[in-house]
């Protein structure tokens, strides 16, 4: 075909060329270079294309087009699509491509095409006779069921907005018009038919983007005929209702319906529902589109409420279905927000509230239940039923997902009530189905989801039932003319279908078994998706996603979203929901919900809409298959659903979804051009015009023009002649070579003629006019020489004159000018200096206050945010101390003991503090009484002074007077033994109240030790609260570390003889607790393959079994007690860690069974870490605050030199394990001639010291590593081991963070003391120096490192620690950039990249090995702060910023900063505003496409190493110069250590 259309082109042919705007644009070749052509097209454009993308154009079209394509002299796409064009620029809306019609919507009203005197027109005519109609498919398809008695099928199909429904409409209009009864009266079944159509669009179509009212379903009538022909019943199928538009629409579409009739029903019926306008609902006003153009609301409610009654539907029910679709409106304003409690919900206001009560009333249920059942869930368990509250996101999705399923369930039922009230017949033989399915369907804007796939695998299914059908019609028609014709190859879209409902292998069937897997995501399905279809031809995977796959469908490639898929393949109803609405009062609403059984409800749990989906058409096509199709296509010539506008991209999409492509690819591959014999010898006949002189008859005439012209592979049918694709273009090719050999010889000869003349008369008339011209012009050239000659006089003088004047003119100005200048600038400079003086005191001032204000403001506010932030930071943690407090472990019975314990010290200790309470109560009330008394007593005491004082003074007073009183001398007397008696007695009273005093203070002193003493119990008593919360905690780890662990320990446990499994699961009857944590084991039964010396050890003396298992607990104490302690390092290498290795490799505690070692190892390593673990991570609960913060406060620096020890022990012994030990059979099995070992550890450790080849062992040992079988116990002490470095890396990581906090706060604070130093209002404002803080993070990040190098931490584990803070610092100073406006300024900018310059200098100390690539996870606060000390900002480009200078900032983040800049330094503007809408538009783009909008950064938390990455780091040449502790070597039982 190719070579052909190659062969015909040439130049001044007419073609059809690509066009990006018009799809296809026709031209005229003007040049041909080999395979490329140059095209001059109509539009005046000139293109050059390959030949093979080009096509024959037919010069002799008719402009009108033609009513069948498949008589278009050439059958290709610029064909197919000029004709459709043509004939709807005329309003011929109706085009046949063989027996498919092929509808166009011209969007207005043609009445005149579907009137009853139209149908009577198409009543018995021949198919193709009248011009192309949908009646002329329905009569066609009545005809042949009632002649051959064969069941039909019509299916109409198209995208949105085609026109689906309405030719769907017209087709069942004509079928009734020629099925239907001739009585009037009653509900006839036609009637009832065609009275189901706006029942259905009310309560399934709604106004999209591309249709006003589209159907949000597929649906399929079977309608059935009796023997007469006449309509005897019905059956109406609807296909996957689209039941997310009930929550959520999008602008400028709307909801169903049948929401907007009822909101404008009559008054009484509003008022009876509650309803008023339709933008007051959530459900209703989330698009600007509320009401359309030319359709009343209110007459389309009556419609309705009349085809309900028509269909037999009864008024209780109506009422009852619409009072359901009011409830659903209402439910839809019931909002919701934060309960009582932190995780729960609760209607939000009085509005909700309303709304909630009448949603309840129109459902006829509790208002309470219907509350419960939206914001809680009941999670059903084996021992009990937990009521578990929703947060007000999910409460908000409890109550979208009611309303779908309300209104599901509505829907179905107005399906069946459909069904059942027309009736079936079950004595029908024929049917006619009328199929109204959605089109193929791939958006560019937002990609597909679960909707469009299943609506693809319907097109797809059905495509494969057309392709079949046009095929069958090809082969009909070369039999019916027959010619000889062979097998026509098409493509065949069965790989596509395997691809999607394949079992077990396809997509539903994998989609369906992610929707079963309870921890199953979007991500993991879609890399399951990946992984089967990798190789499939049909599947490909998108670059640029991680969750997005792309089908190669018929029509094209479609991506498809996976993020919904699995949610919207589930279909269940909430159990709350369904217990709600089946206790309902309503009848109807109950119905709804019928009570299911509990095994039917159990088995029900999970239904998939896909599978279900895939089942009903696999049932239509059984149905379809039945039947004898026939096929109309609408198409949508244009988006903005406007009359008279024909889009030819848009058209040809249409084309090539809905298959009429791909029928013509296969009419093309048989034999596509088709012409009678007079209308073929009428056009080609010139090419053989001695044919035509014969008086042969047609046939003949046309195989000798064919024989003559040399063409091959065509057929001569009875009436027609049939010419392979390309044929009918080389027969053109050569007509048109004839007839331009006799248009060139014709031309020639008038050119000739006309050539011959013209040159006589012009050669007569060029000799005349030359002899005239060049008189005239020797006289002009003697006249111009004389004027030269006097014009070069005149202009000598005159520019002598010039010149002079000039300069004399020039030197006088310049002097002017000099002087004028110079004194002007003079009094500029003065008038400056003044100005400067006066701004420079106004400035002074003014920033001295607005810094102060600045000052007293932020302080204010950074007070109330601290607060605000510290009050939410504890209730959060007092949340998660809740939760954490009621999540129960595996081991309840040992928690449960533990936890009396705690109740009764806890009880104890509440006692005792009451008890120190009321003491000290008390107390302090028998205090108070002794401080008043003694106060009293002070204040009498000092009365009693100053009267004495008094007294003494009058004493002397009277002795000067003593010679004039001397005459009453008893007066004297007895006033002196007054005072002296007064006198005893205040002695006596001070006396007293000096020894109340003293045993007042005795008492208070017995009271206080008495009280201190308690509290020293109370403080005890809290300690052993915390021991054993820390041991309940650490014996739920080590269950938690078993029970994952339980593969390791069934290898282990299968590759033992069975006696030894018999063994390992046999439990001690009453097991003696010994010290440290061992166990000593009762008599148990040695294997008979035992060795005699584990023989005699077992049956040996109790005395000296006993004395071999105190001797090595002892030994297993003097290790514990030796590593507890500091060790140090020896070669760069822990001692402990490397001490512990030996100790256990020599006694065998690898391959031992059953051993407590490991545990005391465990708990030696908690203690130790404990002190850090209950400052660095907070994950310890039962750490009173005040001890918690005060050890965090004090111990900050001990504890990270603590921590790093151990981290480094831990990591090195782990990587010794990690070399050492090896799984049980892991490398075959062992000898049989060694014997096998004991099972306990003490049996091994006595073997090791009673065995001849001790020194053997030694030998052995001088190994640094050896490679042993490990049991389970070693396995899971390696498993706890890597935990707890885990855990200590965490600590350590958070330590810091918590200390860099405060100052990374401050450091995005600095610049307001910057610029208040930059003021100098003050030396004390500015305090320290701008880099104090970042100077503190300085210092903190050198003690880390000095800390982790003093320790010899593995060097990759420095390295994730510097990664992750310096990551931590990234998010830090960048959300605060961004949160906070006063941040993104100028000089901000400055202090905060000379802060990251010091960063930069401390990573290149540091050097790439602790260091790493910590610099880079700067990135995002690099750029952004780089970007901000950008100089002109308003002068770059969208493109340059994204490029260039912020590539990893997104573009919500560049806005934020964008927005938020301000430059207090210099004043200049921010981006320019095209900038900015760039940015709005493209985050509008992404907010539609992506899943969070968010701007913020996250801090990564994770443990991010494995043990592979310590064990590559360390070497185990490293440890070959370690000693081991030289504590052990003292101790005779560790001799071992030496070798």
């Amino acid at each position: 075909m190719v070579m052909a259309a190659q062969a015909s082109i040439a130049v001044g042919s007419q073609v059809w060329v690509e066009d990006p705007d018009v799809a296809w644009i026709d031209g005229e070749v003007i040049k041909v270079n080999g395979d490329t052509i140059t095209v001059k097209c109509s539009n005046g454009k000139t293109v050059t294309a390959k030949a093979s993308n080009v096509h024959a154009k037919d010069p002799e079209e008719s402009p009108c087009g033609v009513d069948d394509m498949t008589k278009l002299a050439y059958l290709h796409e610029p064909g197919v699509l000029q004709n459709l064009k043509s004939r709807y620029d005329m309003n011929e809306i109706y085009t046949y491509t063989g027996n498919i019609l092929i509808a166009v919507n011209p969007f207005r009203r043609l009445p005149h095409l579907y009137d009853t005197q139209m149908m009577q027109q198409y009543k018995g005519a021949d198919f193709g006779e009248l011009s192309p109609h949908p009646f002329a498919v329905a009569d066609v398809a009545y005809r042949v069921m009632m002649n051959e008695g064969i069941s039909q099928s019509i299916l109409v199909s198209g995208e949105s907005g085609a026109g689906k429904t309405e030719s769907t409409k017209m087709i069942m209009r004509y079928l009734a018009y020629m099925g239907g009864k001739a009585q009037s009266e009653g509900r006839t079944v036609e009637k009832q038919v065609l009275q189901s159509n706006p029942v259905l669009e009310a309560f399934g179509n709604a106004k999209t983007v591309r249709n006003n009212n589209s159907s949000r379903f597929g649906k399929f009538v079977e309608i059935q005929f009796d023997q007469r022909g006449r309509i005897s019943g019905a059956a109406v199928r609807t296909y996957l209702l689209e039941r997310s538009r009930v929550c959520q629409i999008s602008d400028p579409e709307r909801n169903y319906h049948c929401f907007y009739m009822l909101c404008a029903a009559p008054p009484e019926e509003r008022e009876r529902y509650k309803l008023g306008d339709p933008g007051t609902f959530h459900y209703l006003n989330q698009s600007n589109c509320i009401k359309l153009e030319g359709l009343d609301e209110a007459k389309e409610y009556l419609e309705t409420r009349k085809a309900m009654d028509i269909i037999g539907i009864s008024s209780e029910e109506q009422e009852a279905i619409f009072r359901v679709v009011a409830a659903i409106l209402h439910l839809g304003n019931v909002e919701f927000a934060e309960g009582d409690d932190g995780d729960s919900s609760k209607p939000k206001d009085e509005k909700s509230m309303f709304h909630l009560r009448t949603a309840a009333e129109l459902f006829m249920c509790d208002e309470k239940a219907l509350e419960d059942s939206l914001c809680k869930r009941i999670i059903v368990t084996r021992d009990e039923n937990i009521v578990k509250t929703l947060d007000p996101e999910s409460a908000k999705g409890s109550r979208d997902a009611l309303a779908k399923t309300v209104y599901s369930r509505l829907f179905d039922w107005l399906v069946n009530k459909i069904n059942n009230s027309i009736g079936q017949d079950p004595n029908s033989k024929c049917l006619i189905g009328v199929l109204d399915i959605y089109g193929f369907e791939s958006f560019k804007t937002n990609r597909p989801g679960f909707e469009q796939f299943c609506i693809n695998l319907t097109n797809e299914k059905l495509q494969q039932h057309f392709n079949q059908h046009v095929f069958k019609m090809e082969q009909e028609e070369y039999t019916k003319e027959e010619i000889n014709w062979s097998y026509i190859e098409f493509i065949d879209n069965q790989d596509v279908l395997d691809l999607i409902e394949k079992k077990p292998g396809g997509i539903i069937a994998l989609l369906d078994e992610a929707c079963m897997l309870p921890r199953s995501t979007h991500e993991t399905f879609a890399q399951k998706l990946y992984q089967t279809f990798k190789n499939h031809k049909r599947f490909a995977k998108p670059k640029l996603s991680r969750s997005d796959f792309t089908i190669c469908h018929y029509a094209g490639d479609v991506t498809y979203q996976t993020e919904l898929f699995l949610d919207k393949n589930k279909d269940y109803v909430v159990a709350e929901h369904q217990a709600l609405l089946s206790a309902s009062k309503c009848a109807f609403v109950s119905g709804l919900f019928p009570l299911l059984s509990e095994d039917s409800s159990k088995s029900s749990k999970f239904s998939s809409i896909g599978s279900r989906f895939k089942q009903q058409l696999q049932s239509l096509l059984e149905t379809l298959s039945a039947t004898e199709p026939h096929y109309i296509r609408c198409v949508k010539p244009n988006n903005l659903l406007k009359p008279a506008i024909f889009e030819n991209q848009n058209v040809l999409q249409q084309l090539r979804c809905g298959g009429v492509m791909e029928a013509i690819r296969i009419s093309c591959a048989g034999y596509p051009t088709r012409r009678t014999f007079y209308e073929f010898i009428d056009r080609f006949g010139i090419l053989a015009p001695d044919v035509l002189s014969g008086s042969s008859d047609e046939v003949s005439a046309v195989r000798k023009l064919l024989e003559k012209v040399d063409l091959q592979g065509y057929q001569i049918g009875k009436t027609k002649v049939f010419l392979r694709a390309g044929q009918m273009a080389e027969l053109d090719a050569r007509r048109n070579e004839v007839l331009g050999r006799s248009a060139s010889l014709i031309q020639r000869k008038v050119r000739s003629f006309l050539a011959q003349k013209s040159f006589i008369a012009l050669r007569r008339s060029a000799l005349q006019i030359q002899t005239v011209c060049r008189g005239e012009l020797a006289r002009r050239i003697y006249q111009n020489l004389r004027r030269e000659a006097a014009s070069l006089k005149i202009q000598t003088c005159y520019r002598m004159y010039t010149a002079r004047k000039a300069y004399n003119e020039l030197s006088t100005s310049a002097v002017t000018i000099q002087s004028a200048l110079r004194g002007m600038s003079a009094r500029k400079e003065l008038h400056f200096r003044r100005q400067t003086r006066a701004a420079i005191i106004i400035q002074s001032r003014c920033r001295q206050f607005l810094a102060r204000l600045h000052y007293s403001r932020t302080k204010k506010a950074a007070i109330t945010t601290q607060c605000a932030w510290r009050g939410k930071v504890a209730r959060k943690e007092l949340r998660k101390l809740k939760m954490a407090a009621r999540e129960t472990g595996a081991l309840q019975a040992a928690k449960n003991k533990l936890e009396k314990q705690v109740e009764e010290l806890t009880w104890r200790l509440q006692l005792e503090k009451r008890m120190r309470a009321d003491l000290e109560e008390a107390k302090s009330q028998e205090n108070a009484k002794l401080q008043a008394a003694l106060q009293e007593v002070q204040q009498q005491y000092k009365e009693t002074k100053e009267m004495l004082v008094q007294e003494r003074e009058a004493a002397k007073k009277a002795a000067e007077v003593a010679p004039v009183i001397k005459e009453v001398p008893v007066i004297d007397t007895e006033l002196m033994n007054k005072l002296r008696d007064e006198n005893d007695k205040l002695k006596t009273l001070v006396s007293s109240l000096e020894k109340k005093i003293d045993d007042t203070e005795k008492k208070y002193e017995e009271t206080s030790k008495i009280s201190e003493e308690r509290l020293k119990q109370a403080m005890e008593a809290e300690s052993k609260i915390v021991d054993l919360n820390m041991a309940m905690l650490r014996l739920q780890e080590k269950i938690s570390t078993m029970e994952s662990d339980e593969k390791v320990q069934r290898q282990a446990l299968l590759s033992t003889p069975v006696k030894s499994m018999s063994e390992h699961l046999s439990i001690p009857i009453a097991p003696k607790n010994l010290e440290n944590g061992y166990h000593e084991v009762e008599e148990q039964k040695e294997p008979q393959s035992a060795p005699p010396a584990i023989k005699e050890y077992g049956n040996g003396d109790p005395k000296l079994k006993k004395s071999c298992v105190d001797r090595q607990l002892e030994n297993v104490d003097a290790l514990i007690d030796c590593v507890g302690k500091n060790l140090g390092y020896c070669a760069g290498k822990p001692v402990a860690a490397f001490t512990i290795y030996k100790c256990l490799l020599h006694w065998k505690s690898f391959e031992a069974e059953r051993t407590s070692v490991f545990d005391r190892l465990i708990q030696l390593i908690g203690s130790a870490i404990e002190k850090g673990m209950s400052f660095g991570s907070g994950r310890f609960i039962f750490f009173p605050l005040h001890t918690h913060f005060a050890k965090s406060l004090m111990q900050n620096e001990e504890d990270n030199d603590n921590l790093a020890y151990w981290l480094s022990n831990t990591s090195s012994l782990l990587f010794l394990l990690q070399r050492s030990l090896k799984a049980a059979g892991a490398h075959g099995t062992v000898s049989r001639k060694k014997p096998p070992q004991p099972t306990s550890l003490f049996g091994r450790m006595a073997q090791g010291l009673r065995s001849g080849s001790f020194a053997n062992m030694h030998v052995e040992a001088t190994d640094v590593v050896r490679q042993v079988e490990a049991k389970y116990p070693a396995l899971l002490f390696k498993q706890q081991l890597t935990a707890y470095v885990e855990k200590i890396y965490g600590i350590v990581r958070d330590n810091i963070k918590k200390e860099l906090s405060s100052y990374i706060s401050s450091c995005i604070q600095a610049p307001r003391t910057m610029k208040a130093s930059m003021l100098r209002v003050s030396g004390r404002l500015s305090g320290q120096p701008q880099s104090n803080h970042w100077q503190k993070i300085i210092e903190s990040l050198d003690n880390l490192l000095r800390t982790l190098q003093d320790n010899h931490v593995p060097p990759v584990l420095a390295q994730k620690i510097f990664t992750q803070v310096f990551s931590y610092i990234n998010v830090q100073l960048f959300n605060s950039l961004l949160l906070r406006r006063e941040c993104c300024s100028f000089s901000n900018g400055e202090y905060v990249k000379a802060g990251l310059a010091e960063l930069e200098l401390w990573c290149a100390k540091a050097t790439t090995e602790y260091a790493a690539a910590s610099w880079d996870e700067l990135k995002h606060i690099r750029q952004a702060v780089g970007f901000l000390v950008i100089f002109q900002k308003f002068r770059i480009s969208y493109d340059e910023i994204v490029n260039d200078l912020c590539p990893i900032l997104s573009v919500q983040q560049l806005y934020r900063i964008c927005t938020q800049y301000w430059d207090d330094k210099y004043n200049t503007q921010s981006v320019s505003s095209d900038v900015l809408s760039n940015m709005r538009v493209l985050m509008t783009e992404d907010s539609n496409n992506a899943e969070s909008n968010s701007f913020l950064l996250d801090d990564n938390s994770s443990i991010p190493f494995s043990v592979d990455d310590i064990t590559s780091s360390i070497q185990e040449k490293d440890f070959s110069d370690v000693k081991p502790a030289e504590e052990l070597l003292e101790n005779p039982a560790f001799q071992f250590l030496q070798d």
